[in-house]
């Protein structure tokens, strides 16, 4: 473990312990902190060979102002302390700064399994926040939409916002179940565990860009956490036109929906993924369930350093012994999605940046639950 500074010269891992316990409670400059626990690593299959070597843990005390470089480590993860969903949204975004988004088309992405408060659907408040970021970093245009997993889809959107967002700030709003045979792309069965393979909708693949936003939460019909990865399912086809074929029973009825879950996520590659867990289920879900008050905003765009992060968060509170048991990366979609080159693959790898004192406590809290 090393300490860096950029004022200052590298630190002894004795210096840093020592440093350390002299500054706590007295972060008195905003600092980024890239932390993360270290666990042993699990055996992971050939197919993660190639992922990037992982990284030492690093604290780095950022100067005034606020915002430090950009890490260069994709694995990144920013965590803001916050109750606040905008300032949350807007604050994590302003940390993380990701790639311009300027003069691209943007696919937004929201978790609207059904029309529920949050953490059951995303806030519409955050979603506006988001959608004017989005809009600030010069996007030409943005695209919202969804397929519910427990709703009417229309009926849920309709619920939330989306549809008056999309008229007051000039989106297309997209309703996945009524989008024609031509409007999704199929990929077929070979390598992945779904049976006839899997369609993904179209206006997202052909987005520039595309943002997805979930909540913080457990899934009790299988997928034991609906985190970034989760999300993505919401972009499948539930009936493909024409088919009666039904993909989503397919998926929940299979003892091998985690594995499932991971490997739709390779079709694409966000360019950013915000996960609200100001309020978040730690049991139940993913309509409803038993509630906790986190109160944190969460930026990235590996999904699998994302959901590892909230995942220890959900670690953290006390929540179900599928989720709590055992190595997160050994949890099935974690360690499939890591076996498909998705992202992280060891804790070593991600950086948790913070910039203020109460979510560097956050941060430190964390660190032993991955």
């Amino acid at each position: 473990m090393a300490m860096t500074d950029r004022r200052t010269n590298r630190y002894t891992r004795r210096k840093v312990l020592r440093r350390l316990g002299l500054a706590t409670g007295a972060l008195a400059l905003p600092s980024a902190i890239r932390a993360i626990a270290r666990r042993p690593q699990p055996e992971v299959s050939s197919a993660v060979a190639s992922a990037e070597a992982a990284k030492p843990l690093e604290i780095v005390q950022a100067p005034a102002p606020a915002i430090a470089t950009p890490s260069a480590n994709p694995h990144r993860v920013v965590l803001v302390k916050t109750d606040d969903r905008v300032a949350g949204t807007r604050r994590a975004i302003e940390l993380f700064q990701p790639q311009s988004f300027s003069g691209k088309t943007v696919f937004l992405k929201p978790n609207y399994n059904t029309g529920d408060p949050a953490p059951a659907a995303t806030d519409a408040n955050l979603l506006e926040a988001l959608i004017q970021e989005i809009q600030k970093a010069g996007a030409s245009q943005i695209t919202v939409g969804d397929r519910s997993g427990m709703a009417d889809t229309r009926q849920a959107m309709q619920t939330k916002g989306a549809f008056d967002l999309a008229e007051r700030y000039g989106l297309n709003a997209i309703v996945f179940d009524e989008l024609a045979r031509d409007d999704w792309q199929t990929f077929p069965a070979e390598g992945t565990n779904w049976q006839r393979g899997f369609a993904i909708a179209r206006p997202v693949l052909n987005a520039d860009a595309i943002v997805s936003t979930c909540c913080l939460k457990t899934h009790r019909f299988g997928g034991h956490f609906t985190l970034s990865l989760k999300n993505t399912i919401g972009m499948v086809a539930k009936y493909l036109p024409g088919d009666s074929y039904n993909y989503m029973r397919e998926l929940h009825s299979s003892p091998n929906q985690r594995l499932m879950i991971a490997e739709v996520n390779k079709t694409y590659r966000p360019a950013l993924v915000l996960v609200d867990g100001v309020e978040a289920f730690v049991g139940g879900g993913p309509e409803a369930g038993t509630v906790a008050r986190p109160g944190v905003i969460l930026v990235g765009t590996d999904r699998i350093a994302v959901d590892a992060v909230g995942i220890a968060i959900l670690r953290s509170l006390g929540t179900t012994n599928s989720i709590s048991n055992g190595s997160i990366w050994n949890l099935e979609q974690i360690r499939r999605a890591a076996d498909l080159g998705l992202g992280a693959t060891n804790a070593d790898q991600i950086e948790i940046i913070t910039a203020d004192s109460a979510s560097t406590q956050m941060a430190d809290e964390i660190r032993r639950f991955m």
